[in-house]
């Protein structure tokens, strides 16, 4: 059985703690006011109790998918009627994943002891970010708790079609960069050196070409370690550099000067702030904290570091659309003049959803377009590296044949 260590009052308004070990949370209550105290606050020990804070337990980890469906029957249970705790209670004993399991009860034992939800949420940020604790802080302060439930459930499933739609659209051009590699693997590993070995008894000079292809086949057979070696520092480098704010900078700044490359991610960033921003503002999450919110997690430095300034504008009184202003390569002007009219007629977030939506399908068409550009480039890419390689070896079975001539 459990064990529960509690905190009450005596009749004397004096503090008294102690454990018990009980059959669950009823028992241990019924317990405390047998003896005439008053509970404060009642707490379960657990063994894993230290890695369930962190969205962990010994069974595995809380996925985005049960995180995401967890929100979405809790806004269901609460816009029934059921009360949060009865409801925290039901999800936390129907949970399939152990370690879901795990952490719907921790939630529920923190509401119960009279912490807030979003208090609760904010102890497991692997599952539950800024945007979510936010949102259901602002919930819970004006009673519509339900309805903010469900604009996170609805946030996920957008954001997650989404980044699938980006993913989807990088797997071909992947696949093809991938096996071009390997071809060029084999041909400087096992095809040109059989060829090697017949050209040293030809005697005579081979042509450039042939002899700047047998040199690097050379060298990947005699230093492969060493090649293998360095690009795992390289890579190993690249992760650590990009873990911190200062290397995502100098990287994102690279990309958002690529042609095509730099105006999809400008695109991307626009669609996760602009439905961050406006679901944070549908849930009468003041604009200025909720611009802190969307900024954190828009996913790009170079674009936080620019909205930090539109943030500050907007704090000394400036409009939104004033702020934005001063981000153009975030914000197009006709994005600007949009949040104008918006901010004017007071359907702010109304015309921020929109414009995730419609921006969202515009990236689309660019990564349409971004991906029938790059598979035929991919394709002469390597079609040209396999034919110059094939050339570089036949050039002297071509001489050699003049030569018999």
């Amino acid at each position: 059985m459990p064990t529960f260590v509690y905190k009450a009052l005596d009749h004397k308004g004096s503090e008294v703690s102690g454990s018990l070990t009980v059959g669950g949370r009823d028992a241990v209550i019924d317990k405390i006011v047998s003896d005439g105290l008053s509970p404060v606050s009642i707490t379960e020990q657990k063994e894993s109790d230290s890695k369930s804070r962190k969205g962990f337990s010994r069974t595995g980890r809380v996925s985005r998918a049960d995180v995401q469906a967890f929100i979405r029957e809790l806004a269901n249970l609460l816009t029934g009627g059921v009360p949060l705790s009865r409801a925290l209670e039901i999800l936390s004993r129907e949970a399939s994943n152990p370690a879901a399991k795990t952490q719907w009860s921790a939630i529920k034992d923190c509401v119960a002891d009279g912490m807030s939800l979003a208090d609760a949420f904010a102890k497991w940020p692997k599952s539950f970010t800024n945007v979510h604790v936010a949102m259901v802080r602002a919930g819970e302060a004006g009673g519509f708790l339900d309805i903010v439930l469900e604009q996170i459930a609805n946030f996920q499933s957008r954001e997650k079609k989404l980044i699938g739609k980006v993913k989807a659209a990088t797997i071909y051009p992947m696949i093809l960069a991938v096996l071009g590699f390997f071809i060029m693997i084999f041909l400087m590993t096992f095809f040109i050196p059989k060829f090697s070995s017949i050209f040293e008894d030809f005697g005579g000079r081979l042509p450039s070409l042939t002899l700047v292809i047998m040199g690097m086949s050379d060298l990947i057979r005699k230093y492969w370690m060493i090649i293998l070696l360095a690009v795992v520092c390289i890579i190993v480098g690249l992760r650590r550099a990009l873990s911190k704010k200062e290397g995502r900078r100098v990287m994102e700044g690279i990309l958002l000067k690529l042609p095509m490359i730099g105006i999809i991610l400008a695109r991307f960033a626009l669609v996760r702030f602009s439905r961050m921003l406006g679901t944070l503002v549908g849930a009468d999450v003041p604009l200025v904290n909720a611009l802190n919110v969307a900024n954190e997690a828009i996913g790009n430095q170079v674009l936080s570091d620019a909205l930090t300034d539109t943030v500050k504008k907007i704090r000394n009184g400036s409009p939104l659309a004033t702020g934005m202003a001063g981000c153009p390569q975030l914000f197009p002007p006709s994005v600007v003049e949009m949040i104008a009219v918006a901010e004017a007629s007071g359907r702010l977030d109304k015309e921020l959803v929109r414009l995730s939506e419609t921006f969202e399908e515009d990236l689309d068409h660019r990564l349409d377009m971004l991906v029938a550009q790059v598979e035929p480039l991919l394709l002469f890419l390597m079609a040209g590296i396999v034919g110059t390689v094939v050339m570089g070896m036949l050039l002297p079975i071509f001489n050699l044949q003049e030569l018999i001539r």
